[in-house]
């Protein structure tokens, strides 16, 4: 087609009136044509020429990176982009590069966060640079089946190791505590029969210390052996198969229950909760002691990420077949680097806990036949949503006459 408009156009000064008109309405089809084509690309295409300046942004482009509006060919490309952090890599690596490594950057599309990545390449024609253009993918689905895909693997190769630990840590354990106790009684025995062979007043201040420092690190070892025994409970119920039995039961009433069960902890922290909860929630099939238990899991971290107070809101709403709970907080927020990690195993950024905790979240949700997903900025908040399956418990039926014909 570019070989027909280049012939077009040289011979374009003979052509009479008609034929010229003719001519210039097939070029505008065929831009028509090209223009619908680049809009109806799932990924976004940014044209600039040797300025920088942009002269062509897909439909793509614009709603990725929230263009709103440019005046073709008058406009720095960066100008145009309301992110800065985006219009600041563009500017850097258009002036200085005009070429780029694959970059990500996390992005607000009509209020809804996506993750896009962005490379640069030069436009060359005739042997020289005549522009740059930029490709922007969204690849916010993409990574999110990756990490899932990961979480799934880890939690397969966790199970192979189950066994395992039970018998080569757990029972040591419970060997270790009852060897322990027997120690502390010897100790209790020998300190009543050192007390009774010698007066108060000739006791030996240094045997009474001793007694003590012992009884002190005694305590110190039963305390880390309960600390490593949590861990490996932790660890059994995250591989163990949960079988859940799935009843009817109202997701309403048990948030309200867990609300009311965690209130006094969340008021002693400062923390106000609100519960935003849908009056046509259709009842759902669920083991009530497992979503009680991951909705802890996530009320738990949400009043670690809050020390200095906050609010906690808890939403319920209904789509067609599914079912969304939220659970959002004014917290610290989770960095990007770190949102792709958080349901992995042992994964955790705070000085004590297991890192287990949302790994059993995700499992509880998965047994559910559901899914859960997590968005957050450092510094705002975080928001959990997990979606869970309504049942279809309306059967569509044909009806027919006694001729067997459908009416």
């Amino acid at each position: 087609m570019r070989q027909y408009i280049k012939r077009g156009f040289q011979r374009l000064p003979g052509l009479d009136r008609v034929k010229g008109q003719n001519f210039i309405a097939a070029v505008s089809r065929e831009i028509d044509r090209f223009e619908m084509v680049l809009d109806a690309l799932p990924g976004g295409i940014l044209v600039c020429g040797t300025a920088q300046n942009l002269r062509l942004a897909n439909k793509s482009a614009r709603r990725l990176l929230s263009i709103v509006s440019y005046e073709q060919g008058r406009e720095f490309v960066w100008s145009v982009i309301p992110d800065k952090r985006v219009a600041d890599f563009l500017n850097f690596a258009l002036l200085s590069e005009g070429k780029s490594e694959e970059r990500e950057f996390d992005v607000e599309v009509h209020e809804s966060p996506r993750l896009v990545s962005m490379r640069i390449t030069p436009l060359v024609q005739e042997h020289q640079i005549s522009g740059s253009l930029i490709l922007v993918d969204d690849i916010t689905d993409r990574r999110t089946k990756e990490d899932r895909m990961r979480r799934i693997e880890s939690l397969a190769g966790l199970t192979t190791l189950a066994a395992g630990v039970a018998h080569e840590i757990k029972n040591p354990l419970a060997s270790l505590s009852i060897h322990v106790q027997l120690i502390q009684k010897a100790l209790e025995m020998q300190k009543a029969l050192y007390t009774a062979s010698n007066d108060t007043e000739n006791a030996s201040n240094d045997g009474n210390n001793n007694f003590s420092n012992i009884d002190k690190y005694l305590k110190v070892v039963n305390e880390e052996m309960d600390r490593l025994n949590g861990i490996v409970v932790d660890f059994l119920s995250t591989v163990r198969p949960m079988n859940a039995e799935l009843r009817r039961g109202d997701i309403n009433s048990l948030i309200k229950e867990l609300a009311e069960f965690v209130s006094f902890e969340l008021a002693e922290s400062h923390i106000e909760c609100v519960l935003e909860l849908a009056d046509d929630i259709p009842l759902i099939n669920l083991d009530e002691r497992l979503v009680k238990q991951a909705l802890l899991n996530l009320i738990k971290n949400a009043t670690a990420a809050m020390s200095g107070g906050g609010k906690l809101t808890i939403t319920t709403e209904a789509f067609d077949s599914e079912l969304h709970i939220t659970i959002a907080d004014t917290g610290m927020g989770i960095p990007l680097k770190n949102i792709s990690k958080i349901f992995e195993p042992y994964f955790t950024t705070r000085d004590t806990g297991s890192g287990l905790g949302l790994t059993v979240v995700y499992k509880i949700i998965r047994e559910h036949r559901g899914d859960i997903s997590v968005r957050s900025r450092e510094g705002e908040g975080t928001v959990f949503c997990i979606t869970l399956p309504i049942p279809q418990i309306e059967q569509r039926l044909i009806a027919f006459d006694d001729c067997g014909e459908v009416p």
